[in-house]
């Protein structure tokens, strides 16, 4: 968002300047560029300028990002943040990790409260009327964790009656709310909101992206299992100001890199893959903003 970290410039310079050339202190790597690398005026000149970057993420979601109780938050959208700031000179100790969560992203990224989303954001055309995306960078599926003793729900068609869970301003809940209207739907601010209820029998089931239940399921000690196949397709992008068409293709272009160099898989494996199988990038869509 260049109208906030314009503003940041002169306190972020002086950053930019402690930067280490080859790596970050948590062994990233991390470019040897300057705001002189990029076209002037661009969110990745102001950013490499500043020498810092805000992120927006989840806090509460395993594999993907999830914080601990000290220190900053851990997972395959955390991994990608690391490399697109690294890309522009940023170190790991110089990105702010704001939370954010299904409801807060659009706007965060409209008020500039964050330079880019990265938070399992499912890509769509509604929010691409807000907002603009670059990806995908992984590809899930909307899914169901039920009790691990519980064998009545198999997938989306056994939902008529049941009491679902899921999270405001998500997609998976507006996927149920029109298309299984039979089913009993609470909403919550956030997916960790769903897991108490479950496991005390006030709903029957969570939906959301498979690859985020999984994290639930892996460390839930048996008590969660998934009910089912994914029924939906999920591409994750990366969200960013909508007319800030340079950033988005810059982003773009990394993806792309780090899906042939393998940075992406490494990504992957040391995360997401400790749990979920092995995974292949997605086709980058660069679509055009109308």
């Amino acid at each position: 968002m260049m109208r906030r970290t314009m503003t940041m410039a002169a306190l972020g310079a002086v950053a930019a300047m402690t930067l280490a050339a080859c790596g970050s202190d948590d062994g990233g790597e991390v470019a040897d560029v300057s705001a002189s690398d990029f076209e002037a005026g661009t969110t990745m000149a102001a950013l490499a300028e500043a020498g810092t970057i805000t992120i927006g993420t989840k806090f509460d979601q395993p594999l993907f990002g999830l914080k601990p109780p000290s220190g900053d938050p851990v997972g395959f959208d955390v991994e990608i943040g690391k490399i697109i700031a690294g890309e522009l000179g940023i170190s790991t100790d110089d990105i702010n990790w704001v939370e954010t969560v299904s409801a807060n992203r659009e706007p965060f990224i409209q008020d500039g409260t964050v330079d880019m989303v990265i938070a399992t954001y499912t890509i769509n055309d509604t929010r691409k009327e807000l907002i603009s995306f670059a990806g995908p960078y992984y590809n899930a599926g909307q899914s169901l964790m039920v009790l691990s003793d519980n064998d009545e729900i198999n997938g989306p068609d056994d939902l008529a009656g049941q009491r679902v869970c899921s999270v405001e301003g998500s997609t998976p809940a507006q996927n149920i709310a029109d298309n299984y209207p039979d089913a009993t739907l609470s909403l919550f601010g956030a997916y960790t909101d769903c897991l108490e209820p479950l496991r005390n029998g006030q709903v029957d089931v969570v939906t959301t992206d498979n690859v985020i239940l999984a994290g639930y399921v892996d460390e839930s000690d048996g008590a969660f299992k998934i009910a089912g196949e994914p029924f939906t397709e999920e591409p994750y992008g990366i969200g960013v100001e909508r007319e800030d068409t340079e950033f988005r293709m810059w982003i773009n272009d990394v993806l792309e890199e780090i899906f042939e160099d393998g940075r992406w898989l490494d990504a992957w494996n040391e995360t997401a893959g400790t749990v979920l199988p092995e995974a292949t990038p997605p086709s980058v869509d660069r679509y055009e903003v109308s």
